[in-house]
């Protein structure tokens, strides 16, 4: 049944007219818990009072992905949120999709795009994450990636526990001392090529964890679940890690209080903070991954 659910929600994260539904209702929906607003302003103003709690943030512009050559939509609002960030002085970096930058456009065109984003961000020095998307996508997210980490220092990637080739792409990418972000992956793949089960993925995810902490780079652990946070915990105080080495990343409304203990002990600690007005795909995503996010907004609606 659960999976049945999932299913059901990530279908309609790639609806058009669902999304387009959405919009005319706005973030009353619900997904006011889990999107920072659809300005950057808004967005803004949820990192500062992240940072007062003693956490750091980093910024997703949930923006249109680019189909025509002479859209520039993303590049303009990823620029003007490197520009709020450095204004505000706020403690935040920035997360990027290349769909969103033309790559089923035109490669060339989304390097270029890209690189635009990654000068600007190293004369701000802030760290800009290129976010994974599904599994067709996947290789030439890596290889944009590599070809940028040779000119630029200031960019990261993502890497996904329920495909099957991760393993080999954390050891690849970490020896490059790779900043790389862990997460267990949230699109509808076939089992072909990720893991169909969950207790799979798991263990993945700490065999890529444990490699990626082991290795030069950096390693955002990207997870809620309170197990893994636990044995990372462990894994870092054994072998003495500092704090350079790694930080844990959780999503904006999910599980705030987790979040809170995290930071009040003295860890690292980075929320990611999605904003702007195509919110509809991410908050499926949301809804998909645990049942109790769904019992959140059901509440909410009724009341």
């Amino acid at each position: 049944m659960e999976r049945l659910v999932r299913g059901m929600f990530l279908a309609m994260a790639g609806s058009a007219a669902a999304r387009r539904l959405a919009r005319r209702y706005g973030l009353c929906l619900g997904a006011a818990r889990f999107v920072a607003g659809e300005t950057i302003d808004a967005a803004i103003e949820v990192v500062r009072k992240l940072n007062r709690s003693g956490m750091s943030a980093i910024l997703d512009h949930l923006g249109e992905f680019v189909q025509d050559a002479a859209e520039a939509a993303a590049v303009d609002e990823l620029l003007a949120a490197l520009a709020a960030i450095t204004a505000a002085r706020v403690d935040s970096s920035v997360s990027v999709k290349l769909m969103q930058l033309g790559l089923d456009v035109d490669r060339e065109l989304c390097a270029a795009n890209l690189r635009r984003i990654l000068a600007a961000a190293r004369d701000c020095q802030l760290q800009v994450t290129i976010d994974m998307e599904d599994y067709r996508h996947c290789q030439a997210i890596f290889d944009l990636f590599e070809q940028m980490r040779r000119e630029f220092d200031n960019v990261g990637t993502v890497v996904q526990a329920y495909l099957y080739r991760s393993f080999e792409d954390v050891l690849r990418l970490g020896a490059m001392g790779a900043h790389l972000r862990i997460v267990k992956g949230a699109y509808r793949e076939p089992a072909s090529v990720a893991y169909p089960d969950k207790s799979d993925v798991d263990a993945n995810y700490v065999k890529l964890m444990e490699a990626s902490l082991l290795g030069p780079g950096f390693t955002a652990i990207a997870t809620h679940d309170e197990q893994i946070i636990r044995h990372a915990i462990s894994f870092i105080s054994a072998r003495g890690l500092s704090r350079d080495k790694y930080e844990f990343q959780m999503l904006y409304g999910i599980r705030p209080q987790l979040q809170m203990r995290l930071a009040e002990a003295g860890y690292p600690v980075r929320i990611y903070v999605p904003y702007g007005t195509d919110w509809f795909g991410y908050f499926m995503r949301r809804l998909a991954e645990r049942p109790a996010n769904v019992a959140f907004v059901l509440r909410g609606l009724m009341r």
